[in-house]
């Protein structure tokens, strides 16, 4: 082994975080937006736009307009941006140890050969704090990932479950409450339960406002002002920032309250709670047989156990969107806060934010793999309904109630409470000797454990 201190090669079996390693191939989309790569970019993005309302300023004289060719030279370097490019950033990081500093540096030795954006070389950054480039890269870079990234996936996995309650809509199954058996329900009704749910808690996330501001030091145009006093600052501060398809901020201290981005982590979290109940349920329903597993040729289960063909989908999705969750529960937590005008504790956390949607990604792309390999077991239900007719207590003490039988409750909790043996000729026995219309006798035996399940078929199917 390398000594620890020895260099290694960054390469996929040698990565720290298991993202960029073993789950590189299924998480590598979000590399173009996470990456350092894609926050320099961002970063150029938004001097370029500053830079470029300032040369739209009438008041700002020392900048003139600039003209179609060089917006369009703008315009190609920001699309042209390469990872070389990046790395001649970060070379000059290691002169000035400032990140945001270097992307002006590197500009102004970019453009150096272009006369119009030479004499306006001093208004890169003009009156900027790095915070106000950084607020709105990490804007630009979140919602580019969630709309192109996570809104999609999240999309498809809310397809995959309704086809899936579609397909199974009206498959008996029996309940469970207190993990003991409960009244039947059907498969569909079930899988439709997470897609209603899915559905309500997805435009929390995929509209949650991304606010950015670009308002100097201590968020009040002090020097802004002071240079040039006849500039509506924040009015042309709001449209660069609405521009760039982002929220305007308009009170602040030297950064973003970051109030839209703890929504949007929580909201995220929020929906991969509910993923995480459904791999849960989805792996208990592969342990009760309800759900059979596709083999895969060449695939192995245990170790040392042949047979087995185990939920790792489920598990593995379960497992990431622990992680993702606990990522996004501290950024939501600690991104608002920040003492006085100014601390750099949300700085290094900032940079994790591409991990957290990183695992959340993952997380639902392994149990989309694990919806893909079930085959229900009609007969395993089946067989599960017919060995629970106590179950069908419940609709024989609600007739009771109907028609004024004493104590429908107590006595359907004589016959059943705790037990597990009772048949349908039991329960009939029981119906047979209750002082209720007979229509009332013939349609509850006509109940099987199978037919008791309500309004769940329709319910399934609208989803």
């Amino acid at each position: 082994m390398p000594k620890a201190d020895a260099p290694v090669s960054l390469a996929v079996l040698t990565a720290l975080s298991p993202l960029d390693g073993r789950y590189r191939r299924k998480v590598a989309s979000l590399a173009p937006y996470f990456s350092e790569y894609g926050l320099i970019r961002y970063r150029v993005q938004v001097e370029l736009a500053w830079l470029q309302a300032l040369a739209d300023e009438p008041a700002v004289a020392e900048v003139a307009p600039f003209s179609a060719a060089t917006r369009a030279l703008l315009a190609d370097a920001l699309a042209a941006f390469t990872v070389a490019d990046a790395e001649r950033v970060k070379a000059i990081e290691e002169t000035t140890n400032h990140d945001v500093k270097a992307i002006e540096y590197w500009l102004k030795e970019r453009f150096a050969g272009v006369p119009e954006l030479a004499r306006a070389s001093e208004f890169v950054h003009f009156a900027c704090t790095s915070e106000d480039i950084n607020n709105l890269a990490y804007g630009l870079m979140l919602g580019g990932a969630r709309r192109e990234i996570l809104v999609p996936e999240l999309n498809a996995l809310i397809a995959e479950l309704r086809a899936l309650a579609h397909t199974h809509a009206a498959l008996p199954m029996l309940g469970r409450t207190h993990g003991q058996p409960a009244t039947p329900t059907t498969l569909g009704k079930e899988i439709a339960n997470v897609v209603a749910r899915l559905e309500g808690a997805l435009p929390a996330f995929a509209q949650a406002p991304l606010p950015g501001k670009i308002n100097g030091a201590v968020g009040n145009y002090n020097a802004h002002r002071v240079a040039y006093p006849d500039v509506d600052w924040e009015g042309l501060a709001r449209r660069v920032v609405t521009a760039l398809g982002l929220d305007f901020s308009a009170y602040t201290t030297q950064i973003e309250p970051h109030d839209g981005l703890a929504a949007l982590f929580d909201a995220l979290a929020r929906i991969n709670t509910i993923v995480i109940d459904l791999d849960r349920d989805l792996w208990g329903y592969v342990s009760l047989g309800y759900f059979r597993q596709k083999t895969k040729q060449g695939e192995v289960g245990s170790s040392t156990m042949p047979h087995k063909v185990n939920p790792i989908d489920f598990e593995n999705s379960e497992g990431n969107l622990g992680l993702a969750n606990a990522l996004l529960r501290h950024l939501a937590d600690k991104l608002p806060i920040s003492r006085w005008q100014r601390d750099l504790s949300d700085s290094t956390v900032l940079r994790n934010v591409g991990v957290a949607f990183g695992y959340a990604l993952l997380g639902s792309m392994s149990c989309r793999q694990g919806l893909a390999r079930l085959e229900a077991d009609p007969q395993r239900m089946a067989t599960d309904l017919d060995s629970n007719w106590e179950v069908l207590a419940e609709a024989i003490q609600t007739v009771m109630r109907r028609y004024g039988v004493p104590e429908p409750y107590e006595q359907l909790k004589a016959l059943t409470h705790g037990q597990r043996g009772i048949t349908r000729l039991s329960l009939h026995e029981f119906i047979d000797a209750l002082a209720i219309p007979a229509d009332a006798k013939a349609r509850l035996k006509a109940l099987t454990p199978a037919t008791y399940i309500g309004e769940a078929a329709g319910l399934a199917s609208r989803i």
